[in-house]
């Protein structure tokens, strides 16, 4: 069975402008390298439609502020520079993944770990609810951030999600393994 700190791993968040289907609006990437948790990398990326309303009130992110920002094409190299080769690693993984497929034609993670699934899993009874926001107030996991990152958006998010993957891997070593074995092969 493989052990954690021998994987690259790659968390990542999204944030996106609201439409059906979501573009993104802004992706972060924090690296795991031998279970070492490496500094966040963000983009914010000029949707072709609008942030609808509902979007901006939960991240925060308006029209304006991705106005000059470049499309996502002219990001694509630095972004797959920053995921390719990585076990990807996010709180509700599927939207995630979802949305940077679509955003980056034939682009495909060597493997997905689900942290919010792992939570169900591994900290049921002790968080009273497996959000992100929830689970890092319960166990502590957003102390000692840098300053600027924000709840709700993606540097925020994904360095959150990053130190409870670690938590949960350090804590539940073989179930991590176990899981990590199981998506060696997997491709989304």
């Amino acid at each position: 069975m493989p052990d954690w700190r021998h994987t690259t791993f790659a968390v990542v968040d999204v944030e996106g402008n609201g439409q059906r289907p979501p573009n993104l609006v802004e992706l972060a990437a924090v690296p795991i390298d031998d279970g070492v948790i490496g500094p966040p990398t963000s983009w914010l990326v000029r949707p072709p439609l609008p942030i609808t309303a509902i979007a901006r009130g939960i991240h925060g992110i308006p029209d304006s502020a991705v106005a000059e920002r470049p499309v996502i094409a002219e990001l694509d190299n630095d972004i797959r520079a920053a995921l390719d080769g990585r076990v990807i690693v996010a709180h509700n993984a599927h939207v995630d993944i979802a949305v940077l497929t679509r955003e980056l034609p034939g682009w495909k993670p060597v493997g997905v770990i689900d942290t919010l699934a792992l939570s169900r899993q591994l900290l049921r009874g002790i968080v009273p609810s497996f959000g992100l926001s929830q689970i890092a107030d319960k166990l502590g996991l957003a102390t000692n951030l840098p300053t600027g990152l924000v709840p709700h958006r993606a540097g925020y998010d994904a360095l959150v999600c990053a130190h409870l993957f670690v938590q949960l891997a350090e804590s539940h070593k073989a179930a991590i393994e176990t899981v990590l074995a199981a998506r060696q092969n997997r491709l989304f």
